[in-house]
């Protein structure tokens, strides 16, 4: 309960709104929606790229409500990530980053996002498995996934999968089928020490 109280502030609601062409090439925008969270308390968001993709305007929405418009510093699409920013007018809440090399399958673990556009949802699960492959939305194979049964469905992309003691050990990316049929997979986030090898 505690680590919910804490960690839904730092997590947000992504709307990105991308511009089409339909079968007359007129323009017709599209909206997805997704999750993602505060790393710093400078703004700084991390999400998947694929709620971003394509998109000319993202819109986030902090768990008061409040409304930014996001920018993209970075993205990743072959490990389906990516880096926005908000310029924030008060205090945010942030997450710590964990690391997910020492992750043993049957831990428990909490998924927060925003699935079917219900805001700030918790679901509770274990690691289900660790270092699979998937294939992402973007025909990229992701490798090393954290495979988990905490209940994740579409909104909840971006969002973050933690450890007991509240911190990021993964990025809720995909699922298995259209809906939630108990196997989600998460990217995993590592050490500095182990990304800079």
């Amino acid at each position: 309960i505690d680590i919910y109280r804490s960690a839904r502030l730092a997590t947000v609601y992504i709307t990105s709104t991308a511009v089409r062409r339909d079968f007359f090439f007129q323009p017709v925008a599209s909206q997805s929606l997704g999750s993602g969270f505060l790393i710093n308390d400078a703004g700084f968001i991390l999400t998947n790229h694929h709620v971003i993709s394509g998109s000319s305007r993202i819109q986030v929405t902090l768990s008061d409500q409040t409304q930014y418009y996001a920018r993209l510093l970075d993205s990743d699409r072959s490990d389906d990530l990516a880096l926005i920013k908000i310029n924030p007018k008060k205090k945010v809440e942030f997450l710590r980053l964990g690391d997910s090399d020492h992750l043993q399958v049957g831990q428990k673990v909490l998924a927060i996002g925003n699935p079917f556009g219900l805001e700030g949802t918790l679901t509770v699960g274990v690691v289900s498995s660790i270092g699979r492959k998937i294939d992402s939305e973007s025909d990229q194979q992701l490798e090393g996934m954290i495979q988990t049964d905490a209940a994740i469905n579409g909104g909840n992309s971006g969002g973050p999968l933690l450890d007991s003691n509240g911190s990021v050990i993964g990025i809720n990316t995909a699922i298995l089928g259209r809906t939630n049929i108990g196997i989600g997979f998460a990217l995993p986030v590592r050490s500095e020490e182990h990304t800079s090898e």
